[in-house]
């Protein structure tokens, strides 16, 4: 995905990373998209992750996190996409408890929205907004 989008935007800068540890600096960013990809996160290292998106945004920064969210189930499919193999782990946690770890990072949680499952899926999907105020100066 990262060579297909440098080659159609040679002009911007793609990096691969843990959102843990990102190679960015402090207040660069003035958003960051997580489209699904949190969900694959162990909840225990959520803190990290959102504290270390926190860290990245300038003041005034929006975070937009969207994936599936449940009632604290895992999942570990080993097939999707018509029977292909697949080995991933999905951690669906409440929208109230994602909402919580955002504020707990220092970020202001100003929408969630909650969808229930239609078509062909089987989860609800949560997607949240949220936004730095602050003017970060390296403490939680």
């Amino acid at each position: 995905m990262v060579e297909l989008a440098r080659a159609a935007h040679p002009e911007l800068r793609f990096t691969t990373g843990s959102m843990a540890a990102l190679d960015i600096a402090t207040g660069e960013l003035g958003g960051v998209l997580a489209y699904y990809s949190t969900h694959h996160t162990p909840p225990r290292h959520l803190p990290a992750v959102f504290a270390e998106i926190h860290r990245t945004l300038a003041p005034g920064g929006v975070l937009m996190p969207a994936g599936h969210v449940g009632d604290g189930e895992r999942l570990h499919p080993t097939s999707a996409y018509g029977d292909r193999p697949v080995s991933s782990t999905s951690y669906l946690l409440s929208p109230d408890r994602i909402a919580a770890l955002l504020e707990e990072a220092g970020l202001v949680v100003t929408t969630r929205l909650v969808q229930e499952p239609e078509g062909g899926s089987k989860r609800r999907s949560g997607t949240f907004l949220a936004y730095r105020t602050d003017d970060w100066r390296g403490t939680a």
